[in-house]
C-alpha cells in the first residue's frame, strides 16, 4: 500500500481541502448565519456536477462523502458525540 503522504491522489486533495478550508474562513466573514454557509456550500457540489449527474445522483454523492466523513469527525464533535 501506498504512503498517503506521497500519494498524488491523496496530495491533490490535500490541496483542494485546504483552499475549501480557506474560502469557508472568507465564507465566515460574510455570514455568521451557518445556515446561509451550508447551503452555499452544497449549492457548490451541485454546481460541480450539473452538467454530468442528476440531482438524485448529486444528492447520493453527497451522502456517501457524509459516511465516510462521519466516523472520522465524531470523535471530534463537542463531547464526542456522534450528531
Amino acid at each position: 500500500m501506498s504512503d498517503p503522504a506521497t500519494d498524488p491522489n491523496f496530495l491533490n486533495y490535500k490541496k483542494a481541502e485546504k483552499k475549501a478550508l480557506e474560502l469557508l474562513a472568507e465564507m465566515k466573514t460574510a455570514s455568521t448565519n451557518k445556515v446561509d454557509i451550508e447551503l452555499s456550500l452544497l449549492v457548490a457540489v451541485f454546481e460541480l456536477h450539473k452538467e454530468t449527474a442528476p440531482a438524485a445522483t448529486i444528492s447520493s454523492i453527497i451522502q456517501g462523502h457524509l459516511k465516510q466523513l462521519v466516523p472520522h469527525y465524531a470523535s471530534k464533535t463537542p463531547g464526542g458525540k456522534q450528531g
